[in-house]
């Protein structure tokens, strides 16, 4: 309702999930994409998957045929190449590198090689020597994500968690103590890899090897972004 409220003033931009708009033009009276002059799909290559092509047709029926039609990815995918799912006419395509997945050169990559079972003990040991820096741990699950940001606190570490199986609140709260420098350290999944932007993370800690390179290029993408530089580690088994 508070949203139907919003779109009832005619707000010139409308910043949403695929979903969340599709209902909204099903069910809000007044609203509408009759007058859309720009689609801006972010994150195109997620965008574009199977996950939100039901709300994206709704959406691209319900749009004008003259908009114009602007997709953003860090990473060019098969999803992002195949740009006829968007309806576009004559593309243009605007690179940064012609990489398919690049890295800012200002940011530092290693990787250490060690037993499966010290993994923890080595996290511990480069957080210790980093204790000043504002650092995120990427780990694979929800119930690894517990885990770590559990124990990282009975160490004595102030970090905070985010996963997908926590309450919305729950997310912005956490998600708040980082941005705010309240938690020095960031246990998170995939979830945190894309869509934040929180300019003062020193250190990325991919605890567990992402499952791609993309997922990879996403992860270290939050430390070293506008001219900064920054560090990744990546704990190999």
């Amino acid at each position: 309702m508070t949203q139907s409220i919003a779109l009832a003033r005619r707000p010139h931009i409308v910043v949403g999930t695929p979903g969340r708009v599709a209902d909204h033009l099903e069910n809000t009276k007044g609203f509408s994409a009759s007058k859309l002059r720009f689609m801006v799909l972010d994150e195109a290559d997620r965008m574009l998957s199977l996950d939100f092509e039901e709300a994206l047709d709704k959406i691209l029926a319900a749009a004008p045929s003259d908009r114009r039609t602007l997709l953003f990815s860090a990473t060019i995918t098969t999803q992002v190449a195949r740009l006829q799912r968007a309806s576009l006419r004559n593309p243009v395509k605007v690179e940064v590198s012609s990489s398919e997945y690049q890295t800012v050169g200002k940011l530092t990559q290693e990787y250490i090689f060690v037993p499966a079972k010290l993994k923890d003990a080595h996290l511990v040991t480069i957080l210790s020597e980093r204790r000043a820096c504002s650092s995120i741990v990427f780990v694979a699950t929800c119930a690894l994500a517990q885990r770590v940001a559990g124990f990282l606190r009975v160490l004595g570490f102030p970090v905070a968690c985010l996963h997908g199986q926590m309450s919305q609140p729950r997310r912005l709260q956490q998600l708040h103590d980082f941005r705010s420098g309240n938690k020095k350290g960031l246990v998170a999944t995939d979830v945190a890899s894309r869509g934040l932007d929180i300019p003062q993370v020193d250190l990325v800690i991919n605890h567990d090897v992402p499952a791609s390179g993309k997922d990879y290029v996403h992860r270290v993408g939050r430390t070293a972004r506008a001219g900064r530089s920054g560090r990744a580690v990546t704990v190999v088994t």
